[in-house]
């Protein structure tokens, strides 16, 4: 059996020292390296994330025409970082509103499994406005068209033809005006997106009762029920000036 004595190194760690011949002897610990862009790659990750909550507070307070330096600013990363991650503008809002838009998809989903027609689409049309009023850059980014995302126009070609198919389903049921077209859901859309006020729930309340009159409005005949209630706004509340 190897003989095996121990010493003291400087600093007080005791080392085993073993015979010339090795036998018996443990072989030493290996380290292993580190691994090259792993600091790197959680950096990264970490720009990334501030870029797209930065942008995604920016496009809902200023809408998708935001300056791409104004959210690298806002992010606290260099204008070049913020274009390694996201090349284009139409990326970076594809990117923010990616979840946006698979939610509206899913509501027009579950609207085409409701069994009453005019529901289903008062549901969607008081719902997508609804997300329109809580994010100002969504319904720019929905009207808008991204060739270059990673499928978001093809999302929202699909959520377009869900719209069609609860436009004819309601026309049938009797109780949407023969005269409906999509568009005049581009026009609520626009509509609602003008609705600006100094409160996020006051905002909120301006789309609910709008939307509503637009609903009795597009009914062919019959009274929809009573509106939501009347939001506290005024002329002198609708815009205020920067720093206001």
């Amino acid at each position: 059996m190897a003989e095996r004595t121990s010493r003291m190194e400087p600093g007080g760690a005791a080392r085993v020292a073993e015979n010339p011949s090795g036998a018996g002897a443990e072989p030493p610990a290996v380290r292993e390296p580190p691994i090259a862009g792993r600091g790197l790659r959680s950096d990264a990750r970490h720009n990334r994330r501030r870029i797209m909550e930065a942008a995604r507070a920016a496009f809902a307070e200023r809408g998708i025409d935001v300056p791409m330096v104004a959210i690298a600013r806002r992010a606290g990363v260099g204008p070049a970082t913020l274009y390694r991650r996201f090349p284009t503008r139409e990326t970076l809002v594809a990117e923010v509103f990616a979840d946006e838009m698979a939610e509206c998809a899913g509501l027009v989903a579950e609207a085409l499994a409701d069994p009453d027609p005019w529901h289903a689409f008062c549901t969607v049309l008081t719902e997508v406005c609804a997300m329109q009023a809580a994010d100002k850059g969504f319904t720019e980014a929905f009207l808008a068209a991204f060739p270059d995302s990673d499928g978001f126009d093809e999302r929202r070609v699909h959520v377009e033809h869900g719209l069609d198919e609860l436009i004819r389903r309601a026309k049938e049921s009797g109780r949407l005006r023969a005269d409906f077209a999509r568009e005049d859901i581009v026009l609520v859309l626009l509509a609602n997106g003008g609705i600006v006020t100094s409160d996020p729930e006051t905002t909120r309340a301006a789309s609910r009762r709008l939307v509503a009159h637009m609903l009795r409005s597009f009914e062919s005949a019959g009274d929809s029920g009573e509106l939501p209630p009347v939001p506290p706004i005024g002329l002198g509340q609708l815009y205020r000036l920067p720093g206001d």
